[in-house]
């Protein structure tokens, strides 16, 4: 009889454990869902381990996906909101939308109804910029890295000015085609994130 009271004490804290620990949804595109990498190789993995190292309780959710742009993202956003429940949503998107040279107006509107519809559900959010090559010229790329300074200071979210920040264009930090970042550099977007990531948590 002990036993099986016991049994169900500890499936009940181990259920109250689970309900209680906080969700971080990573909703990004191929460079944090690992292109080309072994997932466990790449920076959302590396920041789940670093959590459990240092005591926190969260649970990371990586719903990156390779080629996926600020729309993609905001017609899946909703659903990934209601599945998960985060408490803390992490936007990674935007570097598609400037490869393809979309309008920077498309992407601001795209990224602060991502971030509005996270707020609304009382998640807090952090928003990852990103940059061009100069090669899309000097125009579009300043309106560009704009939009995610814009949006993060309308919606008071705060900012990574550029996720790649001493990875893009650094050798020995990039694959050969010069877009996805390698298992060496997956430490270091971790480092260009943990900052402002953590007083969030």
């Amino acid at each position: 009889m002990r036993t099986g009271l016991l049994g169900i004490v500890l499936a009940l804290l181990l259920t109250a454990q689970t309900a209680m620990a906080e969700t971080v949804l990573v909703v990004g595109d191929s460079i944090s869902a690992a292109f080309g990498l072994d997932t466990r190789q790449g920076w959302v993995a590396l920041l789940e381990q670093r959590l459990a190292q240092q005591g926190y309780a969260h649970r990371v959710v990586n719903a990156s996906l390779s080629g996926d742009t600020s729309a993609g993202g905001a017609a899946r956003l909703p659903g990934l909101l209601a599945e998960h429940r985060p408490s803390l949503v992490i936007v990674e998107l935007g570097g598609n939308d400037g490869l393809r040279g979309q309008p920077p107006g498309q992407l601001q509107q795209n990224l602060a109804a991502m971030v509005r519809q996270s707020q609304e559900t009382g998640a807090k959010v952090l928003l990852l910029g990103m940059r061009l090559p100069p090669n899309y010229g000097k125009r579009y790329t300043d309106a560009f890295a704009g939009v995610f300074t814009s949006v993060a200071e309308e919606l008071e979210v705060p900012l990574v000015p550029f996720f790649l920040e001493g990875v893009g264009g650094v050798p020995g930090m990039m694959q050969d085609d010069g877009i996805h970042p390698t298992a060496d550099a997956q430490p270091i977007l971790l480092g260009n994130v943990w900052p402002l990531l953590q007083p969030l948590l």
